[in-house]
This record gives structure tokens, C-alpha cells and sequence, in this order.
């Protein structure tokens, strides 16, 4: 029963410990028609590809979907 106890004490301090150090979602990344400086990734083939040579002459637009099930 005391180990029970103890280990339900210490799952609970490292779950408040955890919130408190969670950054503000509402700081992280640029914000909503800022603009972001050029990086580049690579595509679904292996290449390199940079966010200067995929922006038309009306710019771009990106979509981050974090919560994609596929």
C-alpha cells in the first residue's frame, strides 16, 4: 500500500513539474502572416528542396497539420 501510494505521489509530482516547464504554445514559431526566414528540407524523393525556390510570384503558403493520422 505504501509503495502504491509513493508511486502515485511521484508520478503525480513529475506530471506538475512537467506542465510547469512546458513552453506557451502562443511564443513557439512565427506568428500568423509573419515571415519565416528560408530553410530547407527534404522532399518525399530525398532532395533537397528550400523554401526560396518553392515561393510563386504571390508567395506561398504553408500548412502544418501536427495531428495527421495516417
Amino acid at each position: 500500500m505504501t509503495t502504491t501510494l509513493r508511486i502515485i505521489a511521484m508520478l503525480s509530482m513529475a506530471g506538475f513539474v512537467a506542465a510547469a516547464q512546458a513552453p506557451d504554445p502562443q511564443t513557439l514559431g512565427p506568428k500568423v502572416g509573419e515571415r519565416v526566414p528560408d530553410f530547407s528540407l527534404p522532399d518525399q524523393h530525398g532532395v533537397t528542396r528550400s523554401l526560396k525556390s518553392s515561393v510563386g510570384p504571390k508567395g506561398a503558403v504553408l500548412v502544418f497539420f501536427r495531428s495527421a493520422d495516417w
